[in-house]
């Protein structure tokens, strides 16, 4: 492949014949168009003026028209095609199901559970040789009966089974997920569609369906989908980081880099490109080919691809780049295989298991410990009998036998059911929250929403209805407070603002008819706009025959609009050879530029700084408290003659005349306020982030509750808040943010940097007793690092860029706030299942357990049989878990605090409410086991003979244990200690089909299931007596429900999350694959401290080897704690390789011992320092590079000890 691209064709007309051949009729070849899209700036220029005089020029040979487009017949887009390929990059295979139920059987309780199964299976068809002799002594009294030895095969099979079960359902589960995300995907990717010209006439169609040769139109916030060459283009800049690693936006114009890649983010401004590579062939393509490149190798090699990938796509990468792994990543992202992260609440269960999983194992221990001693003094210190050679096998039957029971006991106690428990209720809750219109990338956001303890929002389209419309304005010296006659205003300003509208908008923009009669009208773009446009049509005037006159193409120079202008303005050429420019923008950073106004005549007036200041006070403040965003609407005329300096931008938006200032209204969405009064309520604190005036800011978050009258209460403007945060060299102090995030509410005229800068503020953050939880909304391109850094990410899905949904975790199908409150709901659901599920699990395990240990230590035999424990454990736990984790949520999950993120899993009213169903069910079955034949009037099963048939004792012991089982069910359902257990039980057809299933095959278990199940018939009064004995559960569950929690001092919790020092490293991967787009800006200072680092790095060595004989090289690593850290995202990776660093001396670091992974990335130390900001940035320079492998994964950074001698 390399070489086609590097094979350059020679353009003389020689070829020319044999090209067009190539090309099936069209100019151009694919390899030509390949090696001209690697080349960029100066030399593409000249590559295309060489190869065709212009742009135009290439244009012909693909037979398109700039103008027109390609026509739309389908021969002619069939024979493109297959000419040049489809806009379409295979996606990865996905795993099949075998993998997936491979996967499914790495779980430690699984492995634990199948070899107890092999083992028993085993020792069931050992058949010991040798009949018992008189001489080896019939000691154990209870030995097994026949029906156990012939059934001895089936506990084996039975655990097999549950393993099986559970492995099945896992890998399904998995399997419809991944078959959803990837429908999901597709639907992701049918609805992103671009906009192209056909047959000169605009139209949308999907990305999919783009070919070369067409003409399509690039505006703000468009991912790319496909290489082309500009054709005309108004201030246009690309964030090509995807493909370079260069944070730096891309200026692009037609004569200076007319190069437009796809993969790459339209940051500002528009324009109109040809396309010329799609698929495989364009350069993400190419980049996804060389990394998909033998997909079946690549697995086996999966774990040694990852770290050369990058290498291998730097070197054959057609752009001279220094990231691979970037692409990768976005690359790995398209083919959306989510990747598996560990969550909190996995976390914390993988943990519960395997301390519940160690308890079980001591227990069974003890068992079979205590079994042999009993054995073995009856037998030899009692007796007084001799070890014989011959009675040897029998002997081993015993301990086998003891050794089953002690297995029986381990499995009974590790809670298989736990994996399953979460994975049901996490994928019940992703597909019910479809419905409620949250579409969940991240599996876990779904839970960590239910932690959330902070949302912020931004204010257009979430909180409020984006169909804005403008109900006041201010024109020839007159405030209107609904539209105004037509009439009262002078031709003179009608006409300019009609024009100012009209032009200075981008055409895209358009009112439309409604859709149905009686309706409002459509509108379409930029909702702003819409808005002007509305009032031009209000106006009674129609902006269509304004811009037939003025084409976009007739346009001289567009100031496009975005976060940091706040304005936009466009220049057209007058007929008599001079300029006018309009501009339109926020109305105070405009009317700072105004000189002029027009009065009530139409003729300039002077507009001095006072006046500016009466117009704030009169005219902008009064719209803006009652929530209008104010709009100044501008122009100015330059004489014909001397042309201006376009690109001095400052000097020529400046002296501006002003037109007219609107007041726009963006109403509340109805259903907001009371979905921000029950966040309030849940414990979550709502923070509004707008780029909005701050008044309007003020009056919307007064309408939707976030702020309420008498409140302590912060509203800052973006200036104020970084002034307040910041420090005298103008780094950001976490101590100085701690004192500003509690109390502020409203953040208006924010860059995105800003609210990057607060959430990231509020992650870090040590102040409160809980680590914050940040939630966090957006629609723009410039929202991504934001989305990204946030605990749970929300990007818009009407409203949002594709860049924004690529960053999220949850994309809101209807970008309602009221939405996220649902994910909030469902968040906390997934949490409180889990709990009651394990509240229900241990009980059952906690019971068995004793009574298997205690059973088998006094009568040498457990009065559950393996089989029904089995029964019990497979039908409780799988069957629980599906009964439990399917509760619908209720509206009470958000009249309580978030959680926090190191609340245990067990609280202590769970314990209490465990310990105390657990006495109760022990105190019956142990009185029923030795005194029940009294009271039943029945032979006792305790020490029954050899080969008797399943005794009734016994049987009712099963049967009450079940019994008790399910009532405790529906006792599990409340975990908070609520009286009413029965709440909302018929709400959910899935718990009650389930008791009552439960309930029928227990019947036919203990009426038809004979010897396999060690079961005899009972009568109804014995059937009426468990059932009674089971329903005092829920009486006995009302007492323990009485007795206060807080007296109860001596309860532990359990379940804890995973404390800082265990975090693997995997995790901490994760954890820097954040973006930080505020340090970009402190890079350029970094470097010359580096300089002087590396001077000084020398001396640390000394330090640094004196450090680690101290610390014997033991450094835990460090979980977020530094404000600075800026995380390194292959896309700002200084560290990735050491070749294209320049600031490191190449003789301070062994490069040839290194590779280029390892000797950067140490763990970034816990920094005391926090303003000694390029220490503290996390870009950390190990220089000790160790010869031994082992050393170099626990790397410690020499910054630490040089911090404490700064």
């Amino acid at each position: 492949m390399g070489d086609m691209a590097n094979s350059t064709v020679d353009f003389y007309p020689k070829n020319q014949r044999r090209e067009l051949n190539h090309a099936g009729g069209f100019g151009c070849t694919l390899s030509e168009l390949r090696s001209l899209m690697e080349l960029r700036g100066a030399e593409a220029i000249q590559k295309v003026q060489e190869a065709y005089t212009d742009v135009s020029g290439l244009c012909r040979r693909l037979k398109t028209s700039p103008t027109e487009g390609i026509s739309d017949n389908t021969a002619d887009l069939e024979k493109r095609r297959q000419i040049y390929g489809q806009n379409l990059i295979p996606p990865k295979k996905p795993k099949t199901f075998l993998q997936l139920v491979w996967e499914a059987l790495q779980d430690v309780t699984l492995i634990i559970l199948e070899i107890a199964a092999i083992i028993s299976l085993g020792l069931a068809f050992y058949a010991p040789p040798g009949e018992e002799s008189e001489a080896c002594g019939n000691v154990a009294s209870g030995g097994e009966n026949e029906g156990e030895s012939e059934a001895g095969w089936i506990e084996g099979a039975a655990i097999l089974l549950s393993v099986i079960c559970v492995v099945l359902v896992t890998a399904f589960n998995d399997w419809s997920k991944e078959k959803q995300f990837r429908g999901l995907q597709s639907r992701i990717e049918q609805e992103q569609k671009f906009t192209v010209i056909r047959n000169g006439q605009q139209v949308q169609i999907p990305v999919s369906e783009l070919v070369v040769g067409d003409i399509a139109q690039v505006k703000y916030g468009d991912l790319l989908p496909a290489d082309g060459v500009l054709i005309q283009g108004n201030d246009l800049k690309i964030d090509e980081s995807s493909l370079t690693g260069e944070s730096d936006h891309v200026r692009k114009s037609v004569d200076k880099d007319p190069m437009l890649l796809s993969g790459t983010h339209v940051m500002e401004g528009s324009g109109r490109m040809v396309v010329t590579a799609v698929g495989v062939n364009s350069q993400t393509g190419i980049i996804f080919t060389l990394l998909g490149a033998g997909g079946e190798e690549e697995e086996k090699k999966d774990k040694k691809a990852k770290k050369q990938d990058g290498a291998v796509a730097m070197e054959m990468q057609p752009l001279k780049s220094a990231e691979g792994g970037e692409m990768e990543e976005r690359e790995k992202k398209k083919t959306s295989v989510p990747k598996k992260e560990k969550s909190v609440l996995q976390g914390k269960l993988t943990k519960l298991a395997v301390q519940i999983g160690k308890a079980g194992l001591v227990m069974s221990a003890i068992t079979v410990i205590i079994l042999v001693l009993y054995f073995v003094i009856e037998t030899f210190v009692i007796a007084g009998r001799t070890w014989l050679a011959e009675c040897t096998p029998v002997y081993v039957q015993y301990f086998v036998k003891f050794f089953i029971i002690g297995v029986t006991v381990l499995v009974v106690a590790v809670p298989e059911g736990l994996p399953l428990a979460v994975t049901i209720s996490l994928a019940y809750s992703v597909k019910k929250m479809m419905k409620d219109n949250n579409l969940v990338r991240h599996l876990d956001a779904c839970e960590t929403m239910g932690n959330a303890t902070a949302i912020c929002s931004d204010k257009t389209g979430t909180l409020t209805t984006n169909r804005m419309t403008v109900v006041q304005s201010y024109m020839g010296d007159t405030h209107y407070k609904e539209a105004p006659d037509p009439s009262n205003l002078t031709p003179k300003t009608l006409d300019l603002l009609v024009h100012a509208i009209a032009i200075n908008s981008a055409y895209t923009t358009k009112i439309l008819p409604p859709e149905k009669e009686g309706g409002l009208p459509r509108q379409v773009g930029n909702k702003t706009e819409c808005a002007l446009l509305g009032f031009v049509v209000g106006l009674q005037r129609d902006y269509q025959p304004v811009r037939e006159q003025i084409p976009e193409e007739k346009l001289y120079k567009v100031y496009t609009f975005n976060s940091v202008r706040k304005s936009m303005s466009t220049v057209t050429c007058m007929p008599d050879g001079g300029y006018r420019l309009f501009s339109k923008g926020a109305s105070e950073i405009v009317l700072k530029k105004c000189t002029n106004i027009l009065n009530s005549n139409g003729e300039l007036r002077s507009f001095r700084p006072r006046d500016r200041d009466e117009m704030v006070r009169k005219v902008i403040e009064p719209m803006a408290c009652d929530g209008l965003r104010t709009i100044c609407i501008a122009y100015r005329d330059f004489p014909a003659g001397k042309e201006p300096d376009w690109d001095n931008e400052n000097d020529i938006v400046i002296d501006l005349t002003c037109i007219a200032v609107v007041g726009i209204e963006d109403p509340v969405r109805p259903e907001v306020p009371d979905a921000i009064r029950k966040c309030q309520r849940a414990g979550i604190t709502v923070r509004m982030v707008t780029g909005d005036n701050i008044n309007t800011a003020r009056a919307i978050a007064a309408k939707c509750g976030i702020i309420q009258p008498g409140e302590d209460f912060l509203c800052l403007e973006g200036k104020e808040f970084n002034r307040r945060i910041r420090n005298e060299k103008g780094e950001i102090e976490q101590e100085r943010l701690d004192k500003i995030w509690p109390k502020l509410r409203v953040l208006a005229r924010s860059s995105p940097t800003d609210k990057h800068t607060l959430v990231k503020g509020i992650i870090d953050s040590t102040i409160g007793d809980q680590r914050q939880v940040v939630a966090v909304t957006g629609d723009g391109t410039n929202d991504g690092p934001a989305l990204k850094k946030a605990d749970v990410g929300f990007a818009m899905g009407i409203a949002g860029t594709d860049v924004a949904k690529e960053a999220s975790d949850i994309i809101l199908t209807d970008d309602n706030f009221s939405s996220i409150v649902k994910a909030v709901m469902w968040g906390r659901n997934v949490y409180d299942s889990i709990s009651k599920f394990l509240q229900f699990q241990l009980t059952v395990n906690v019971v068995a357990v004793i009574v298997a240990f205690t059973g088998a230590c006094i009568t040498q035999d457990s009065p559950l049989k393996a089989v029904q424990m089995l029964w019990v454990n497979l039908i409780m736990d799988t069957f629980a878990s599906l009964a439990l984790a399917t509760e619908p949520p209720t509206e009470a999950l958000l009249l309580r605090k978030p959680y926090g993120r190191n609340k245990p899993l067990i609280s202590r009213t769970m314990m209490k409410n465990i310990l105390g169903h657990a006495v109760y069910q022990l105190t019956i079955i142990f009185t029923l086991l030795f005194v029940g034949e009294v009271f039943f009037d029945i032979d006792s099963g305790r020490n029954a003979p050899l080969h008797s048939p399943p005794s009734e004792h016994y049987t009712i012991i099963f049967n009450t244990f079940v019994m008790m089982q399910l009532f405790n069910e529906i006792n599990a359902r409340k975990i908070h200690g609520e009286r009413n257990v029965f709440n909302g039980i018929f709400g959910n057809p899935i718990f009650c089909s389930i008791v009552l299933g439960t309930f029928g095959i227990q019947i036919v278990i203990v009426q038809f299931g004979g010897k396999p199940f060690s079961c005899s018939p009972l009568n109804t009064e014995q059937w009426l007596w468990c059932l009674f004995v089971g329903v005092g559960e829920l009486v006995w569950g009302q007492v323990i429900a009485a007795i206060p929690t807080s007296q109860l001092k001596c309860l532990k919790e359990a379940g804890h999350g995973p404390s800082k020092d265990e975090i693997t490293d995997e995790e901490m991967a994760e954890d820097e694959e954040e973006i930080d787009h505020a340090e970009r800006e402190l890079r350029r200072g970094q470097i010359l401290w580096f300089r002087g680092l590396n001077r000084i790095q020398t001396q640390i060595r000394v330090v640094k080897a004196f450090r680690s004989s101290l610390y014997g090289g033991l450094e835990k690593p460090d979980t977020k704690t530094s404000i600075h850290n800026f995380m390194t995202t292959p896309e700002f990776l200084i560290n990735d390789y050491i070749h294209n660093i320049p600031l490191i001396d190449d003789t301070d670091v062994e490069e040839s011992e290194c590779p280029p992974r390892r000797c950067f990335r140490a763990s970034p130390p816990p920094s005391p320092n926090k303003n000694n900001n390029a220490i503290d940035s996390g870009i950390y320079l190990s220089t000790v590079v160790s010869k031994t492998p082992t050393s170099s994964s626990s790397p410690v950074s020499p910054l630490h000890s040089m911090e404490t001698s700064l």
